[in-house]
């Protein structure tokens, strides 16, 4: 007899690896607005189901937590019965033997004590204290709260036109989106529950190069009313288009030379080609709004005088400031800030960095945006220093990868201690303290110093990418302006407490965010000023939609986007993304399920179709 067999899979290990799949897209896919206690009891019953059974407090103990959360449920508890849920849950979680039964007692915790009052209206009055707003999870997971599903059936039925119009109902700048949005909108795609989330994104750009030539808003009646937004970026862009077209006359302020904000002077062409935002910005213009560029607020005008000027002023003066490393040596020769190189960039002035040695600090978008032009500039080696491992990088994802491909090297691990100067004060090195990942602080792992040696990087350029602030000397004379924590404390409203008639939003709000994220603070400055001065106008859409499909539900690939190589696209700015065919459209645009129509979708009302 053997007294060894070699193990392979059976057909019901196979099946059941496969289940476990299908429960992680079903997880990955759950939308926003459920019932929180109805998960976490879902979520008790599938660790039950992975006890041991070794030890009680897991066996039987979340077999009584999973009762009592039923309980709640059923309406058969009462307020004592949240106190014996926590009290069970801490019991388990301090004398379970392994993280099955410890962790799961550590999330029922961390439920009774960050949505106890959703139990607690269980409990009294019988319902959910969560509301489904908006049971379209792309919809409602785009901060713009853009008709996606209506769009992308547009652009199926080879309706493009319409498909740009109904997203610029709620976002503007459907071009700039199409190309460098960080499609929020599809973490929550239903279509993961079947294969892979649809490609949004993408469909955004193909439907924006179809359309043509923009067309000019339909303006409504004039209404008298004067409104100042100060900064030219993409929430203050926004605002003024949706003001202007609710018939208010409104000028924008913009410091640079040019508009655009960040999308200019922080996103390299490679990304956002700078004939389309032109393009683009020149369509907004025709809604009518005024600009004034080369003003600063502050200096050229103060925001006081604003105030008297105008009914009302929208601050949206984004990130645009630096932040600084804290090391000695910071002062050397050849140390630039990622804003500043962004900056002159934006203006067309690009650097040679013909033959240097660049070494890029942060982790972030924009480090690798600067990593990847100062390839493009002629730069000899570039090298990204990161505290973090390369998967704690805020960076997305495909950004990393890019930079890796078009020559960048990663130095995950290191943390900047000083940088090397030669005789005449040029930089010639940057020295980093090697890294050990450790304990994980606000949901990210966090580095420590370990017992290596210092290394000495030679470089003859440092680009600083740790962040960005918001420069508020602009606004000292205007003591009303609340400052906490280096933003403007503005309201979800964007109007400011206890400051009549200026409003914020953007970046100077909530800090450097998405593009898609500084839209929809304009959007929603907007709806609130136009309230503010009296009016209630509505920003309508009356494009049709095609009938609803019913082949859509057939396991399908996703299209993904198509990049130059490599070696062709480290050569110039042009745009590196390859769009979608009209096959590739088509089929990508026939995977959605239609979420505003089947299910929750129809039950809730569905489409949005003015705000």
């Amino acid at each position: 007899m053997s007294r060894l067999i070699i193990v392979t899979e059976n057909e019901a290990q196979k099946t059941v690896e496969g289940l476990y799949r299908d429960i992680e897209r079903r997880i990955q896919a759950s939308q926003p607005g459920l019932c929180p206690v109805d998960l976490a009891e879902a979520f008790v019953h599938v660790c039950h189901s992975q006890s041991c059974g070794k030890c009680t407090p897991c066996r039987v103990g979340l077999g009584q937590l999973e009762g009592l959360i039923e309980s709640v449920l059923d309406g058969t508890a009462d307020m004592d019965t949240l106190k014996t849920i926590e009290k069970t849950a801490e019991g388990i979680y301090n004398s379970a033997d392994c993280a099955i039964g410890f962790e799961a007692a550590k999330m029922v915790l961390r439920g009774i004590r960050g949505f106890y009052e959703d139990y607690a209206e269980h409990v009294q009055h019988g319902r959910c204290f969560a509301k489904l707003s908006q049971p379209v999870p792309c919809v409602s997971l785009c901060p713009a709260h853009v008709d996606v599903p209506g769009y992308v059936s547009l652009i199926h039925e080879g309706r493009y036109g319409d498909a740009v119009q109904l997203i610029r109902k709620d976002n503007p700048f459907p071009a700039a989106c199409g190309l460098i949005c960080e499609h929020p909108c599809e973490l929550r795609c239903r279509r993961t529950m079947v294969d892979k989330a649809i490609n949004i994104r993408g469909l955004k750009r193909y439907a924006v190069e179809h359309e043509g030539e923009i067309p000019a808003p339909k303006i409504m009646d004039k209404t008298g009313k004067k409104i100042a937004i100060v900064g030219g970026g993409p929430s203050g862009l926004s605002a003024a288009y949706y003001l202007s077209i609710m018939g208010h006359d409104v000028m924008v302020y913009e410091q640079r030379k040019q508009l655009g904000g960040m999308l200019r002077y922080g996103i390299p062409a490679y990304r956002l080609p700078r004939e389309i935002l032109d393009h683009e910005i020149d369509g907004l213009k025709k809604a009518g709004f005024q600009v004034k560029t080369d003003i600063s607020i502050g200096q050229d005008i103060s925001l006081k005088d604003l105030r008297k000027q105008y009914d009302a002023v929208y601050v949206s003066i984004g990130a645009h400031t630096d932040k600084k490393l804290g090391i000695p040596g910071e002062d050397a020769k050849g140390v630039i800030s990622a804003v500043e190189m962004l900056r002159n960039i934006g203006d067309d002035d690009y650097p040679d960095f013909s033959g240097l040695n660049v070494i890029v600090v942060g982790g972030g978008n924009v480090a690798m945006d600067v990593a990847r032009s100062a390839i493009r500039l002629g730069a000899k080696t570039v090298k990204i220093a990161y505290r973090r491992r390369r998967v704690d990088m805020t960076a997305l994802p495909e950004e990393v990868e890019g930079a890796i491909a078009d020559g960048c090297d990663i130095v995950e691990l290191h943390s900047p201690v000083r940088i090397e100067k030669d005789e005449n004060g040029n930089c010639k090195g940057l020295v980093l303290k090697p890294q050990i990942i450790g304990g994980v602080r606000y949901g990210r792992p966090s580095p420590k110093d370990s017992q290596a040696p210092e290394v000495e990087l030679k470089a003859d350029l440092v680009l600083v990418a740790i962040g960005q602030g918001i420069d508020f000397r602009k606004f000292e004379e205007y003591q009303e302006i609340p400052i906490e924590s280096g933003r403007i404390n503005a309201l979800d409203t964007s109007a400011l407490k206890d400051v009549d008639g200026i409003f914020a939003g953007g970046d100077c709000v909530t800090g450097p965010a998405t593009v898609i994220r500084a839209i929809a603070a304009g959007k929603t400055a907007a709806a609130n000023i136009d309230e503010y001065l009296g009016y209630c106008h509505e920003i309508t859409s009356e494009i049709e939609l095609p009938p609803v499909r019913f082949d859509d539900n057939a396991p399908t690939g996703r299209v993904n986007m198509k990049e130059r190589p490599a070696d062709e696209r480290v050569k110039d700015f042009k745009l590196m993304e390859y769009g979608m065919t009209d096959e590739e459209a088509c089929q990508e645009s026939g995977r959605c399920l239609h979420c505003d129509h089947f299910g929750y979708g129809i039950f809730k009302g569905g489409r949005e179709c003015k705000w």
